[in-house]
């Protein structure tokens, strides 16, 4: 088929880049910006715009606060069709309590799990989840959606596509096609030390625009090649769910010979018991982790079998000292304190994948490697997009001639999912701010707006995709870096407006997570501002030199232009 295993290296190279390239540049970005998900979730909710906080006591704090919980509606509607009858205006047995928070968390997120009465499935659990103020115990609007968190952070994994787990499973073959396509580039590209060093800007759109392709995926490849792999290990549970497949029917032996080694009760005993001293048992469990030399602070508190005599209390290390994410996890009888189980040290196959999982996760405090790792995923961003334009720079013209309209195609998906996920980023954060703080689901609202923004944008990039196939640039490109500048501005003024939080406020103050949102906005606002500005004067030397051209030379000149 091909004259030389490099060719078709080639094809596929280009082929796979091509079809997955618009789901891999979504995951980039939006992996990107989840580096910094917890900073966004502060810009986004004003209310949590205080200093990280500790675990906050058990006793005192997280007690009060999960007996007030109770499933939302919507997560009662969820079980309704899976419950034998009706299903009960109050859930009173509570399966489990927990309680999790990192060293760049203001608010701690907490959770309890219910028993549904007459469920078809024995196990079924009604959730509700908040965010708590851990300085008053206070339990935070629901109404509010915390934007880095649990919008741009599952959009980088699942698109946010959540029917049958669809949207991973889509990540997860790009990313394993994406393994592929590193290699089959790394055949191609013989050169490819010297490539590390070369960027010719002057020359024509497709020779720079090549140039800037295999300069950030040399830079960057050892970045996405492993981000890749490790996302593949943390979901092989999902694309590979052998404890759902092949091994069901041991699944409930499997948990109850565990239970028997660990000595963790895996059933409720049907006898009530009261709660001891949580905070007690959290002062040993530093204790212990002291005497080890590790670092004392609670990542996560968890209580099972709440209420009953074999509930027991689980505390785990938050692990920030660390690449691996490993808790070293203590667990204690909740009715009187002493120390059931303390986990042992993990296999090698364990610290491995947990190193690697640690590694993608990012957990640990170190603010220039997470800097690094949004550099590194910019850079696959780059080089996704400037494999698509070198791909219609190469063919537009051929196209033209034929009369075809592939260049065209791929040009407009190109824009939409360019700048048309820029605008629907900025679009959100802007009705974040812009929208009332008391408008019943505005996180639904916010949602609405990014997708409708993005579908906009979709819109726009085919209507205005004529030029194309004539040979010429697509004037959607510079029209949506426009809208992205203009759309990054409002919102660090929206936020400055509804907030009083400005600039000049939170730079002396020192207060970095708001303003390093509001700088990386008019970092974007900057460079798309520029664009736009390099791709008019572009747009206009071409209509120049088009005028100059003797009639006979015109459709040579357009060709040569592209």
């Amino acid at each position: 088929m091909f004259q030389s295993f490099r060719l078709s290296m080639a094809w596929l190279h280009t082929w796979f880049g091509l079809v997955l390239g618009f789901v891999l540049v979504v995951v980039f970005f939006f992996g990107s910006l989840s580096v910094f998900d917890r900073e966004i979730d502060r810009w986004s909710i004003p209310q949590s715009r205080f200093e990280p906080q500790p675990m906050p006591s058990f006793d005192k704090l997280l007690k009060p606060a999960f007996e007030k919980m109770q499933p939302a509606p919507f997560a009662v509607a969820a079980v309704k069709d899976r419950v034998n009858g009706p299903l009960p205006e109050r859930f009173d047995v509570v399966r489990t309590w927990g309680a999790y928070t990192t060293h760049r968390d203001p608010v701690a997120t907490v959770f309890a799990g219910y028993e549904v009465p007459n469920a078809k499935d024995p196990d079924e659990t009604v959730w509700a989840v908040h965010a708590m103020d851990p300085r008053d115990g206070q339990l935070l609007s629901q109404n509010h959606l915390a934007i880095g968190s649990q919008f741009f952070y599952p959009m980088h994994y699942s698109l946010n596509v959540t029917w049958k787990e669809l949207g991973t499973w889509v990540v997860g073959f790009a990313a394993l096609m994406m393994l592929a396509a590193l290699v089959s580039g790394v055949v191609m590209h013989r050169k490819i030390f010297r490539e590390f060093f070369t960027f010719r800007r002057n020359k024509s759109t497709q020779r720079n625009t090549l140039d800037l392709h295999n300069l950030t995926g040399v830079v960057a490849l050892p970045f996405h090649f492993f981000f890749a792999f490790t996302g593949l290990v943390i979901f092989a549970g999902i694309y590979f769910p052998v404890a759902h497949t092949q091994l069901h029917d041991l699944h409930e032996l499997s948990e109850k010979i565990e239970a028997t080694e660990t000595g963790l009760p895996h059933e409720r005993a049907g006898v009530a018991a009261p709660l001891a001293s949580v905070d007690a048992m959290v002062a040993e469990a530093q204790r212990r982790w002291q005497a080890k030399g590790m670092a004392g602070d609670v990542g996560y508190l968890g209580v099972q079998h709440v209420g009953d005599a074999n509930s027991y209390v689980s505390v785990y290390r938050a692990g920030t000292d660390r690449v691996a994410l490993t808790g070293e996890g203590i667990h204690f009888k909740a009715s009187t304190g002493e120390v059931l189980r303390e986990d042992p040290p993990r296999t090698a196959v364990d610290n491995v994948n947990e190193f690697l999982t640690g590694l993608h996760l990012q957990h640990f405090r170190h603010w220039l490697l997470r800097w690094l790792y949004v550099l590194g995923g910019l850079a696959g961003c780059v080089c996704i997009a400037t494999g698509f334009i070198f791909f219609v720079e190469k063919r537009k013209g051929q196209h033209a001639k034929a009369g075809g309209q592939g260049s065209r195609i791929v040009d407009a998906l190109a824009v939409t999912t360019m700048t048309g996920m820029l605008i629907a980023t900025v679009a959100m954060l802007v009705a974040n701010r812009v929208l009332p703080e008391d408008l019943i689901g505005k996180g639904d609202w916010e949602q609405r707006v990014f997708w409708g923004a993005w579908a906009l944008s979709l819109v726009h990039a085919f209507l205005r995709s004529g030029p194309v196939a004539q040979a010429r640039m697509n004037p959607a490109w510079r029209e949506q870096c426009f809208v992205v500048s203009a759309g990054a501005v409002a919102a660090v003024v929206a936020n400055a407006v509804s907030t009083g939080d400005h600039l000049v406020r939170t730079i002396s103050t020192g207060y970095w997570p708001v303003a390093g949102v509001d700088l990386s906005l008019l970092a974007l606002a900057g460079v798309t501002w520029l664009a736009a500005r390099k791709l008019a004067q572009r747009a206009q030397d071409k209509e120049v030199a088009k005028a100059a051209a003797p009639a006979g030379n015109l459709a040579a000149a357009e060709v040569s232009h592209g």
